[in-house]
């Protein structure tokens, strides 16, 4: 029987913390978990550049010894990534108060226990990447670079431009960069297209 090919990653958020919460995916309108398992949360750090393939294979290793506690890393970014989306469908405008005050507790619960080394890397296109090194439990922080980019949106006063895409089917999130803050659609070659295709036929179907 061949494999099942591996869930698609999607990068079009516009921040880290975004593209993770919308690693719970969805197809034509199906819930689709795209970090089924440790090995594909690996492959998904490494994916988004906060993990590089060295580290990234001596977890691999390290969860075959530990499978445990290679779960329990699992299970932590599967709770964090419930808490960021919360904050990104219902953080901004009067009625955020309790999703800001839940997300903000799980934010600080998490790096209030993380221990480790924050370095900034080369990347291979010139550029620099911001990354946590925990000290220690191999897999504690891992989730620690998405943590950082939500605490930067917060920062930065983001909050109030992260959308969720206007097609009802899908949950994908993501920061509003244009200038006149416009953007409907998380990407136009999926959703923006089948929203284009429904207003062709509804226009011949009135015709």
């Amino acid at each position: 029987m061949a494999a099942t090919p591996a869930p698609r990653s999607v990068f079009l958020a516009g921040r880290l913390w975004l593209d993770f919460v919308n690693t719970d995916d969805a197809r034509l309108g199906t819930r689709v978990d795209t970090i089924p398992s440790f090995e594909r949360y690996v492959a998904w750090l490494e994916e988004a550049a906060v993990l590089d393939a060295e580290r990234g294979a001596a977890l691999r290793r390290r969860a075959e010894q530990q499978p445990s506690g290679a779960a329990a890393a699992l299970v932590e970014a599967r709770r964090m990534r419930a808490a960021l989306r919360a904050l990104a469908e219902r953080g901004r405008g009067e009625q955020a108060e309790r999703a800001r005050t839940a997300a903000l507790e799980e934010i600080n619960r998490v790096l209030g226990r993380s221990v480790g080394t924050r370095r900034v890397e080369p990347r291979g296109d010139d550029g620099y990447i911001r990354s946590f090194v925990p000290v220690g439990d191999a897999f504690g922080g891992l989730v620690i670079p998405v943590i950082e980019s939500a605490v930067d949106s917060l920062v930065r006063g983001e909050l109030g431009f992260v959308r969720t895409c206007a097609d009802r089917r899908c949950p994908r999130v993501f920061l509003d960069a244009t200038k006149s803050h416009t953007r409907k659609w998380c990407e136009m070659a999926t959703c923006g297209n089948r929203a284009k295709a429904a207003r062709v036929r509804r226009g011949r179907k009135q015709s």
